[in-house]
């Protein structure tokens, strides 16, 4: 239980620091008629994996990549995602949901949940070496005409093999909108 509480404090600090500057700069964009993006896109960039299952054995903190994309939901505040997350040994391929709030003029901030699928049990991706609920919160932000920028926090629950550990991976890369 203790570890679940500290996986928990540990998304929601990494969220805050993610969503923190651009809350605050909000309140400049209040006057604007149109706020978030409803971009549906995909994207490649870097993952780091910042955490460890601490057994010691391919569970250690991972560097590699992500694709990722997003699918808005109609009119809703919903969208549906998928991210691969992969080192040099194997990958996790994650369907998410996200929950999307507009902050600024075309930038959401946003809340997601799904489950990542490690394609090789045991081998280290960013964000830990088995299947687990991953939870996740980050910012979208379209930078100029048809491209965005995006940055994540995830946290894979239970994410290690032989440890009740969480594995926790920072996300961010460049997105193409393709509508």
């Amino acid at each position: 239980m203790k570890r679940l509480l500290k996986s928990f404090l540990t998304f929601y600090a990494l969220s805050s620091l993610i969503v923190a500057p651009f809350v605050l700069s909000a309140g400049q964009a209040s006057a604007e008629t149109k706020k978030g993006t409803d971009a549906s896109y995909v994207g490649a960039g870097v993952a780091a994996g910042v955490t460890s299952g601490g057994q010691g054995i391919n569970d250690d903190a991972t560097f590699g990549g992500n694709v990722t994309g997003r699918a808005k939901l109609g009119n809703t505040p919903f969208s549906a995602r998928g991210n691969v997350l992969w080192s040099d040994q194997t990958s996790a391929i994650i369907p998410e949901l996200s929950v999307d709030v507009p902050i600024a003029n075309k930038t959401n901030a946003y809340l997601t949940g799904g489950y990542s699928f490690v394609e090789k049990d045991g081998s280290p991706t960013p964000i830990g070496n088995r299947d687990s609920v991953v939870l996740g919160a980050g910012v979208e932000s379209e930078v100029a005409n048809n491209f965005l920028v995006y940055t994540n926090a995830k946290v894979g629950l239970g994410a290690y093999q032989n440890s009740d550990a969480s594995a926790v991976s920072i996300n961010g890369g460049i997105g193409y909108r393709f509508k």
